[in-house]
């Protein structure tokens, strides 16, 4: 799949990095933009399970 983003990039190998960076860029942006806000209100992040009275004692020891 690379090589065929790669053979189909217009101009030299400079275009070509300049073509492949403003594609990283927009493949970033809409992760940023797009699929991360979407997602993040489907993962379980804030669904703590974690027991108040727990036996562990939080002061440190000596």
């Amino acid at each position: 799949m690379y090589t065929w983003i790669w053979g189909k990039l217009p101009g030299g190998l400079p275009g070509k990095i300049a073509g492949t960076l403003v594609l990283l860029a927009a493949a970033i942006a809409v992760l940023f933009l797009v699929v991360f806000p979407w997602a993040e209100p489907r993962l379980p992040f804030n669904d703590v399970t974690v027991d108040p009275g727990s036996s562990v004692d939080s002061t440190p020891s000596p």
